[in-house]
């Protein structure tokens, strides 16, 4: 009998007699090659990393974040998340330290503070040589932030304790920029000539001047800005031009004859980064910082990025000062930070003549609501 035509009735026939073998093959073949085009799709899945950092990083992280996230994914194909969190620095590198906040990569305002993890063995001791610039990807200091027309005539550290001038500064036991006062208002005194115990003094009044201790630099230029209290805000450099920005002429920098070069610090914490992915990340991010892309970020926010280059290029925005070092008031970071602001420290010195300091987050000094 001749063989039915293709669209017969015995075609069923027809593929049972195809071995089973060549089904099982040809399925294999497809699913390899689903596999393997699956394999080389960028990976849509997010992989995250949490960077801890001190209170007024959030708009230059932001921004940073989205630019190193896009770059990253067109080198490798991998999705990456950055999570932040933001608060005061001293208050970050504890809860890095306790646990509560399971950081990838920190980005701290003192180098001690980064050196805190260092102690309890989350950081390897070399963590300092592992990135460019000894890790500090920019520098800044501590400025004035004054009403307009500058009303209180505040140009210099002097004239924070005149009369009934009302201050507005971080308190030193929670934010970096409240440590940075200090130092800076100490060597301010003493690196003019001033003896320590002129310095000590200084201190002493300038505290009793102060109207609200916040917890940190942001909530510190929301209690200036935002509720109208005191007459000048000691602030970060890049918190200050943001707040004079913001304000649409309502507040003016003042940059003092002297101040102090801070030096924030950044590094992965090989505690947390056991995980051979994620410390990759951790490392390509904070290497990144330090990129002639970053480095132009970090100018544009207000910070002084360590290229020079780059820095010499923002000299309008980001004037030449007469910055003095830590070592200049201390051997270096760590022996400021025992010496300051370590049990029975200066800093314990100068709150114990402000009895309220010791309360909590306000000090009663009358002084408190400054101009509008």
């Amino acid at each position: 009998m001749a063989e039915a035509s293709e669209g017969g009735p015995d075609r069923p026939r027809r593929f049972r007699r195809v071995p089973w073998l060549n089904v099982v093959g040809v399925i294999a073949i497809v699913v390899a090659s689903v596999l393997l085009v699956v394999k080389n799709l960028p990976d849509d899945a997010p992989n995250q990393i949490l960077n801890v950092s001190y209170d007024p990083t959030r708009e230059v992280y932001a921004a940073l974040d989205k630019a190193f996230v896009e770059q990253y994914r067109n080198q490798t194909g991998v999705n990456l998340v950055i999570n932040q969190s933001h608060g005061g620095s001293g208050r970050q590198a504890r809860a890095v330290i306790d646990g509560s906040q399971k950081a990838n990569v920190v980005s701290l305002a003192l180098i001690s503070d980064v050196d805190a993890l260092r102690k309890r063995g989350l950081i390897q001791p070399d963590w300092r040589q592992r990135l460019p610039h000894n890790s500090v990807p920019y520098t800044s200091t501590i400025v004035f932030v004054v009403r307009k027309g500058n009303p209180k005539g505040i140009h210099d550290w002097p004239d924070l304790i005149n009369g009934d001038v009302a201050v507005v500064t971080p308190d030193p036991r929670t934010s970096g920029n409240g440590q940075l006062t200090v130092l800076a208002g100490w060597g301010a005194v003493t690196t003019r000539g001033g003896t320590e115990e002129q310095a000590l003094d200084y201190l002493k009044s300038l505290y009793r001047h102060v109207a609200v201790l916040d917890e940190g630099a942001r909530t510190s230029a929301q209690s200036f800005a935002d509720r109208q209290i005191g007459d000048v805000q000691l602030a970060w450099e890049n918190e200050a031009l943001r707040e004079a920005a913001d304000s649409k002429g309502a507040l003016e920098v003042v940059y003092p004859p002297v101040s102090l070069l801070a030096e924030p610090a950044v590094a992965w914490v090989d505690a947390n980064d056991t995980n051979a992915k994620t410390a990759s990340y951790a490392k390509a991010y904070l290497n990144y910082l330090f990129t002639d892309a970053a480095q132009e970020v970090f100018a544009q926010y207000g910070y002084r990025p360590a290229n020079p280059a780059i820095l010499a290029k923002h000299s309008d925005r980001l004037p030449n000062l007469a910055l003095f070092p830590v070592t200049a008031i201390a051997k270096d970071w760590d022996d400021a930070r025992q010496r300051f602001f370590g049990a029975n420290g200066i800093y314990d010195v100068v709150s114990a003549s402000v009895p309220a300091a010791l309360s909590g987050h306000s000090i009663s000094t009358g002084l408190g609501r400054g101009g509008a």
